[in-house]
C-alpha cells in the first residue's frame, strides 16, 4: 500500500486521498512527495480529466512532515548536508509549484486544470502547504477541526512554501500571528484569516470540493501573484506602509525572543527580502533562509527534543516490557485543587473516576472543578453539552472509601504530610484489590519512605503532576527503592492515557524537576541578598529564553511555600545545608506577609487585581543595590549553571536514566530554554570544555558550581553528552 492513491471518477474528477497505512494521522515521507507528483502528472496528461481534488482518507488532513526524515537527510549527506537539504527543499517547492501552475500557459495563464483540497480535520504544517498551493481550499465544520503552520514552535519556519504563499496572499502584517506564533485556526477563524476559502458540512466536503473544480474558469486558478501588476497587500518594504510593517515586526519579533530563536528572524528575512522579487526567485530566498535554520544548533535541538525525544517517551522508549496496563478506573484521593485536576483529566480521557474527600462538599467542591473547566470550554466552542455530560458522568464524588472497591490505580493527592498520607494508604489498601496499584501524587516527598506505610511496596509509586494538571503537560514518574515493573508500567500507561509527557526517575530528594528549579530560584534570590539589581536578575532570564525569572518564578509558586521546602530540606540536610543565604532573604519577605501572587505581594508588586505592577521597591530598604554590578554574562551564567549541573549531578547519581527525560522534562516541566532543547543539549552546544570553564570562572561563588566529575570526563575526551548517551543508556554505562 502507498500513503497516496489515484482515482478517476466518473464526473471526470480525479481523487488524490491521502492516508498512511497504520497511521492515525499522515504525515510526510520521503517518498510520498515523488507520488504525489507523479499522480499530478497523470491528471495533467489525461485529456478526461477536468480537474483534481486533493484529500484524506482519514478524518484528520496532516500532521506535517515526518521530522526523522530532515535528520536522515543531514545524515547520509557527507561533508555538504547544507546543500543536500536546500535541494530536498528546492524539490518540494518544485513539486508544489507544480500543483500550483497546474498546466497553465506560462505567457497567458490559461488550459490549466483547477486543483482543489478538500480538509476533513486537523491539517499542519505541510499540509497546510500544500493546501495553499491549491487553487481552493475546503474544510469541514468539525469541532476539533484546526488548520495552521505551527512549525516555529519547534524550532523551524514554514519552509515548503507556506511563509512567502501566506505573506503574498495577505501581507506581512495579518499573517504575522499565523507564521510567527504558530496559531493553529478552528475552521471560520482559518476562513476570516484566508487559510481557506470555504467552510462545509463534513458529509459535503467532497462533493463542494468536486462541484468547484467542475465550474472553476482559467482566471479562479492563476494565482494572484502570477499576474501582471500584482502588488503585496499592505504594502512592499519600499513601501512607506510596508516600511513600517517591516520595522514593527522586526521590533515585535525582537521582543518576542529576545533574540534566542533565530527561526523567528529567518522568516521574517525570507518575507522581507521575498517580497522585493519574483514569486520563484523568493521561493529560493525561503529555502536558503530555511536550510540555514535546520542548520543551526538551536532548531536541530528543538527538534530533537520537543519532536522526537518527545515521541519516543510518549511511545514508551523507557516502558518495562510488562502486559498492557490501562487504566480502567482510577480512585483520586483528595479533591483540592490537584486531585480535583487529576479526577478532570482522568475523566476527560475516558477513564471512571472515584473522587474520594473527607467531606461531601469538599468532594462535590472537586467536582465542580471539572464543570468550570468544562463550561469554559464550551464558551470557546471547544466543548459541546453532550461532551461535558459525558465526562462529568464519569466522576463519582464521595466519602465513601467502599467506592474504591473495583479501581485498578490509586492517585493519593491529600496534603504533603508523611503521616496523613501514611493513613491513607493503609486505609485504602485494606479496600482495594490485591493488583491496584497505588501512586501518591508528590512532589518532594522520598517515595522509599511513603512505601513504608504499603502491605505492597513493589505496587507503590510516585507520580508527580505539575500544576494545573489540566494545562501542564509533563508528569514525573518516580521509581522508590521497591517499584516494580508493573507499578511503572501501570503509570506510564496512566501518563500516556491522559496525553501526557512521562519522564521516569528513580528516587532522590526533590526527584528531578524541583532538584534544578529550586537553585535556578534559590540562584536568584541569593543575588538579591548580595545586592545585584533585581531588574538585572530578571532581564537576564528572559535573555536566556526562560518564560519567568526567579523571582517572578517565586512568587508564582508562594514564597511560603519555599520558607516550607527550606525548612524541611534543612531538617533533613543539617549542617550540610547550604542555602542559608538565600533563607535570609526569602524568610524576611514571609515575615513582611510578602507571599507572592496569591497575597498580591512579593518581590513584585501588583494591583489589587493581582497584575504585576513590577518590582517591588520596597526590596532596596532591606538589600540595597551593590555599587558596582556583576556583567550579563556572569548573572547568566549563575542562574544556568544552577540548573544544568544539578541536571549532570542527577544523571551521574542514577535519579535521571535517560538524559531524553532530562531534556524534554526541563522544557515541559519549568520552562527550561526551550531554544537550547534542555539542559543536555546545552551542554553539547557549548561543549564540555566550555562549560567545565564556566565552572571553574564561577567558582568564587560556592561549591555549587563545581564541575561534575561526568562533565569533566567529557570536557576530557571531547565528547558529548548525545554522543555517548544519545540513545538512552545511563550514566552507569559509560
Amino acid at each position: 500500500m502507498t500513503d497516496f492513491t489515484y482515482e478517476l471518477h466518473d464526473d471526470g474528477v480525479a481523487v488524490i486521498t491521502w492516508d498512511v497505512p497504520g497511521k492515525s494521522m499522515n504525515v510526510l515521507s520521503r517518498d510520498a512527495f515523488d507520488t504525489v507528483e507523479g499522480f499530478i502528472d497523470q491528471a495533467l496528461a489525461d485529456d478526461a480529466v477536468k480537474g483534481v481534488v486533493i484529500t484524506s482518507g482519514k478524518d484528520t488532513f496532516a500532521g506535517g512532515m515526518d521530522l526523522n526524515v530532515l535528520a536522515s537527510i543531514k545524515a547520509e549527506s557527507g561533508d555538504n548536508p547544507a546543500q543536500a537539504l536546500f535541494d530536498f527543499t528546492m524539490n518540494g517547492h518544485r513539486i508544489l509549484r507544480k500543483i500550483e501552475r497546474a498546466g497553465l500557459d506560462p505567457k497567458t495563464n490559461k488550459g490549466g486544470k483547477p486543483i482543489a483540497c478538500a480538509i476533513p480535520g486537523l491539517c499542519a504544517g505541510i499540509g497546510t502547504e500544500i493546501a495553499l498551493a491549491c487553487h481552493r481550499r475546503f474544510m469541514a465544520d468539525t469541532p476539533k477541526g484546526r488548520i495552521g503552520l505551527p512549525e516555529i514552535l519547534l524550532g523551524l519556519f514554514p519552509g515548503a512554501g507556506g511563509t512567502t504563499r501566506y505573506s503574498r496572499m495577505v501581507g506581512a502584517m495579518q499573517a504575522a500571528p499565523v507564521l510567527l506564533e504558530g496559531k493553529m485556526l478552528d475552521p471560520k477563524k482559518a476562513k476570516s484569516a484566508q487559510l481557506i476559502d470555504e467552510v462545509v458540512a463534513p458529509d459535503e466536503l467532497l462533493a463542494k470540493a468536486k462541484e468547484w473544480v467542475l465550474n472553476a474558469t482559467d482566471a479562479d486558478i492563476v494565482k494572484p501573484w502570477d499576474e501582471k501588476g500584482w502588488k503585496m497587500p499592505g504594502g512592499a518594504p519600499y513601501h512607506p506602509a510596508g516600511f513600517m510593517t517591516f520595522v514593527g515586526a522586526s521590533a515585535m519579533v525582537n521582543g518576542n525572543t529576545q533574540g534566542v530563536y533565530p527561526a523567528a528572524q529567518a522568516l521574517l528575512s525570507s518575507v522581507y527580502e521575498g517580497a522585493m522579487v519574483p514569486f520563484d526567485t523568493a521561493l529560493k530566498i525561503e529555502a536558503r533562509w530555511f536550510t540555514k535554520i535546520l542548520m543551526d544548533p538551536t532548531s536541530a535541538a528543538m527538534i530533537r527534543s520537543l519532536f522526537i525525544n518527545k515521541q519516543a517517551l510518549e511511545k514508551g522508549a523507557n516502558r518495562p516490557n510488562v502486559p498492557d496496563e490501562t487504566v480502567k478506573k482510577v480512585g483520586v484521593l483528595g479533591a483540592g485543587m490537584m486531585g480535583a485536576g487529576i479526577a478532570y483529566v482522568s475523566a476527560n480521557a475516558g477513564i471512571e473516576v472515584v473522587l474520594i474527600d473527607q467531606s461531601q462538599e469538599a468532594a462535590d467542591r472537586g467536582k465542580s472543578y471539572s464543570t468550570g473547566i468544562l463550561d469554559k470550554g464550551i464558551q470557546r466552542k471547544k466543548v459541546t453539552e453532550e461532551k461535558k455530560d459525558q465526562v462529568l458522568e464519569r466522576i463519582t464524588a464521595t466519602t465513601d472509601l467502599n467506592a474504591l472497591k473495583g479501581v485498578d490505580l490509586i492517585v493519593e493527592a491529600v496534603f504533603e504530610d508523611p503521616g496523613v498520607k501514611a493513613e491513607m494508604t493503609q486505609k485504602v489498601e485494606a479496600i482495594i484489590g490485591e493488583d491496584a496499584i497505588f501512586a501518591t501524587n508528590t512532589s518532594t516527598l522520598p517515595i522509599t519512605e511513603l512505601a513504608k506505610a504499603s502491605k505492597r511496596p513493589g505496587q507503590f509509586i510516585g507520580i508527580h503532576f505539575f500544576s494545573p494538571v489540566d494545562k501542564m503537560m509533563l508528569v514525573e514518574i518516580i521509581k522508590g527503592a521497591e517499584t516494580g515493573d508493573r507499578a511503572v508500567a501501570k503509570a506510564l500507561d496512566f501518563v500516556r492515557q491522559l496525553r501526557k509527557t512521562p519522564i521516569v526517575v528513580n528516587d532522590a530528594r526533590f526527584f528531578y524537576a524541583n532538584r534544578c528549579i529550586i537553585p535556578y530560584i534559590n540562584e536568584g534570590i541569593r543575588m538579591v541578598g548580595e545586592g545585584v539589581e533585581p531588574a538585572l536578575i530578571e532581564n537576564a532570564a528572559r535573555l536566556l529564553g526562560f518564560p519567568l525569572g526567579p523571582l517572578q518564578l517565586v512568587d508564582e509558586t508562594s514564597i511560603d511555600l519555599g520558607v516550607k521546602i527550606a525548612k524541611a530540606t534543612r531538617a533533613a540536610m543539617g549542617d550540610a545545608y547550604p542555602d542559608g543565604a538565600v533563607d535570609e532573604v526569602l524568610f524576611w519577605m514571609a515575615d513582611q506577609g510578602r507571599m507572592g501572587r496569591k497575597s498580591k505581594s512579593g518581590f513584585y508588586a501588583y494591583d489589587e487585581a493581582g497584575k504585576r505592577q513590577g518590582l517591588w521597591d520596597g526590596l532596596e530598604g532591606k538589600y540595597p543595590v551593590a555599587d558596582t554590578q556583576p556583567d550579563l554574562s556572569t548573572v547568566q551564567h549563575r542562574l544556568m549553571m544552577a540548573q544544568v549541573l544539578e541536571a549532570v549531578r542527577a544523571f551521574e547519581d542514577g535519579v535521571l536514566e535517560d538524559i531524553r527525560e532530562g531534556d524534554v522534562g526541563a522544557i515541559l516541566g519549568w520552562g527550561f530554554a526551550p531554544w537550547s532543547g534542555g539542559p543536555f543539549s546545552w551542554l553539547d552546544m557549548v561543549g564540555a570544555a566550555k562549560a567545565a570553564e564556566i565552572c571553574e570562572n564561577l567558582g568564587s561563588h560556592g561549591p555549587r558550581f563545581a564541575t561534575p566529575a561526568l562533565l569533566k570526563d567529557l570536557a576530557a575526551t571531547g565528547e558529548t553528552f548525545y554522543g555517548r548517551y544519545g540513545g538512552g543508556q545511563a550514566a552507569e554505562a559509560a
